[in-house]
């Protein structure tokens, strides 16, 4: 009998969980996720301020920029770091419009794989939306393991700096990288129920203090290049390409810097309005990280003094050299340092709760192996909080790579951009298709073109201009894809090759061998359920107006 009672008790508190979380759900967001057979297991914490806020934190742009800036300021120098931006922002400008208006359309965690099972060609919808599912978790999952190991070596330049004798060894890197990543999947799991009030607290930070760094630099910094070396002169500062290939090759630490606006496509389930709200986060929080990110971009072209120089420093990071320049000793370059480090970590807990949600929701369609772990839900948090555990244990499992070899930990970490810049191509291309054809569309209730004179907003959310639109995007993702692939040096040794391709080419083969196996079996894409409710829907308008008759 008590234990009938406690499974009655258990079921209620389900129960009791679903009605609360349908609560804070608006309408529209009760019918979307109807229409795409989802059920609210999230609770829906997150308004338009605070998603704006937590995807400016994921994307972190200015930091980012400098404290990863060294391959570009190899391949390129200054100018070469400073105009692959400005072009790199041009093109992910329609990158986040493209992928706006599929949030819009169909706002779910799923993001591109669930767009990609909704808008490709019928015959083609489960394995490219299968493909598209792995190659986001992979990207997502990734690029969580390059912030966490990002963390770790600023850690060890904070030490460098207050002591000169101090020797990096790679499984330092490796206890760090595991530390950062396991304090941060705790972060995700216990502070799930503030998180969006901490977002909004740590944009307030990212938004604010980018204007002391640049006061100090221009202030402090002992040496100013003139602005025709700062921005004008590209160099080639050890690649073998010569200045303008180089740059080229070095545009991918813009690329890096620049993705990231389709986190709040996968935090929809957790935003209320969704539909509304999230592309309006998507678009704008990618608007405001531009004047930071400039401003802070050419104080520091102007003010690092030359690349070669800088990139011989004992820190590893051209901006913690800088930082000692300016300050004069350990102490201020230390504070300044650790600031940096505090925001870098700030945008990889916000990058794991994105790649967290990301990663359940392909589970939750069975794209995985144990999917049913994975898409667990914590019942107290409402957090999947197995995702989160998948994710640290994916990046302190890469980090003991780099015991071995850094060159294959870069090698794995480098896909990352690989593969995310592949899920914007399938998803775009499959939008576009739909818009060559004039099929009809999904309705966006997100509009970036207003009516025409005629009363109309035409398809999606661009109206006319949505094929000039997906088109300069695909074409940029394209570009962005093969570059992604050359080797950091022409006359490459074993470790200074680029070795995403054979990763990447690895993984979709592990990948096609688990859809052979298992996944064709279980994996049947989420438009199966969206065509079962959209059915369900028509036989229930069928049924209504037979009785009236």
């Amino acid at each position: 009998m008590a234990e009938v009672d406690k499974e009655d008790g258990g079921t209620m508190l389900e129960v009791a969980d679903a009605l609360g979380a349908a609560q804070q759900a608006s309408a529209h967001d009760e019918r979307d996720m109807k229409r795409m057979g989802k059920q609210q297991v999230f609770s829906r914490n997150f308004r338009i301020a605070t998603s704006i806020a937590f995807t400016s934190c994921v994307m972190g742009t200015w930091e980012l920029i400098l404290t990863t800036s060294t391959p570009a300021l190899v391949a390129g120098g200054t100018a070469g770091l400073f105009w692959s931006t400005i072009w790199g922002y041009v093109g992910q400008a329609f990158i986040v419009l493209s992928l706006a208006e599929m949030a819009s359309m169909a706002p779910t965690a799923g993001g591109q794989y669930h767009w990609v099972s909704e808008f490709a060609p019928r015959q083609y919808q489960k394995i490219l939306s299968y493909t598209s599912g792995w190659l986001s978790t992979l990207s997502w999952n990734s690029m969580s393991a390059v912030l966490c190991f990002e963390c770790a070596q600023i850690a060890q330049a904070m030490i460098v700096l207050n002591n000169p004798n101090y020797v990096s060894q790679r499984w330092h890197t490796t206890l760090l990288t595991i530390a950062f990543t396991s304090l941060l999947g705790a972060f995700n799991v216990f502070a799930a129920p503030w998180l969006a009030t901490l977002e909004g607290i740590f944009a307030f930070l990212h938004y604010l203090i980018f204007i002391p760094f640049i006061v100090a630099m221009w202030v402090l910094a002992p040496e100013k290049q003139p602005a025709h070396t700062a921005l004008l002169t590209f160099q080639d500062n050890g690649t073998g390409w010569g200045p303008a290939v180089a740059t080229l090759v070095g545009q991918v630490t813009a690329m890096f810097t620049l993705v990231g606006s389709d986190a709040a496509a996968h935090m929809s389930e957790e935003i209320r309005d969704a539909a509304a709200a999230v592309p309006r986060a998507m678009w704008w929080s990618f608007l405001a990280n531009v004047p930071p990110t400039l401003a802070v971009l050419v104080t520091f072209c102007f003010c690092l003094g030359p690349a070669p120089a800088a990139l011989d420093s004992a820190t590893g990071f051209p901006v913690v050299d800088m930082f000692a320049r300016m300050a004069r000793g350990p102490a201020g370059a230390t504070g300044l340092t650790f600031v940096t480090l505090v925001l870098v970590a700030i945008v990889a807990a916000a990058a794991q709760a994105s790649t967290s949600r990301a990663t359940f929701a392909f589970a939750r369609d069975d794209g995985l192996p144990c999917a049913r772990f994975v898409g667990g839900v914590h019942p107290r948090w409402k957090v999947p909080a197995n995702a989160i555990i998948v994710n640290v244990a994916y990046t302190a499992a890469l980090s003991l790579i780099n015991i071995g070899s850094t060159a294959a930990f870069d090698a794995v970490l480098s896909v990352g951009v690989v593969a995310l810049m592949a899920t914007y191509s399938i998803s775009i291309a499959c939008v576009l298709l739909k818009r060559v054809r004039r099929e009809p569309l999904v309705h966006a209730r997100w509009s970036f073109i207003k009516k025409d004179a005629e009363g109309r907003r035409g398809d999606g959310s661009f109206g006319r201009y949505g094929i000039y639109v997906n088109g300069i995007a695909l074409a940029y993702s394209l570009w962005s894809f093969f570059w992604s692939f050359w080797p950091a040096m022409k006359h490459p040794t074993p470790e200074g090759m680029n070795w995403a391709v054979v990763i990447f080419g690895a993984i979709m083969i592990f990948a096609i061998f688990n859809y052979v196996v298992r996944a064709h079996r279980v994996y049947e894409g989420p438009v199966a359920k969206v065509v079962v409710i959209e059915q369900e829907s028509v036989e229930t308008f069928s049924e209504g107006n037979e009785e009236k008759n």
